[in-house]
C-alpha cells in the first residue's frame, strides 16, 4: 500500500505518458484519472497498462485510455463518430490493446 501522495506521483505520470499517447491519434487529450481506491482508505496509482477504449453518443464518440481495471488516464473530447472510429481503429492497428470492459471515467 502506498501513501496518497506517493500513489498520486506515480498515477500521475502513467496518466500524462497516457495523455501524449492519446493526444497522438485525436489532437486533444485531458487527464482524467491518476488514482483509484484499493479498499479501506487506501489508494493506489492508476495501472501502467495502455488500453484503448471507445464511448459513443448519439452522433458522438470519445476515445480514452485506460488501465485494466477500466480507469480512464486520458480522455479526448467528444468528435464526430467517424472521426472517432477512425482514430480508434489506428489505435487498435497501431498495438494499443482494446479494452472492452466497463469504462470508469469522471465525465
Amino acid at each position: 500500500m502506498l501513501q496518497y501522495h506517493k500513489a498520486a506521483h506515480l498515477g500521475k505520470q502513467r496518466a500524462q505518458k497516457a495523455q501524449m499517447k492519446l493526444f497522438d491519434y485525436t489532437g486533444f487529450a485531458m487527464l482524467t484519472y491518476t488514482i483509484k481506491q484499493s479498499g479501506e482508505g487506501s489508494f493506489e496509482p492508476v495501472g501502467e497498462e495502455e488500453l484503448a477504449a471507445k464511448m459513443t453518443r448519439g452522433e458522438e464518440a470519445m476515445l480514452f485510455i485506460c488501465d485494466k481495471d477500466g480507469y480512464a488516464k486520458a480522455q479526448s473530447k467528444p468528435m464526430p463518430l467517424a472521426q472517432g472510429e477512425e482514430a480508434f481503429k489506428k489505435m487498435v492497428a497501431d498495438g494499443i490493446p482494446e479494452f472492452s470492459g466497463e469504462i470508469k471515467t469522471v465525465s
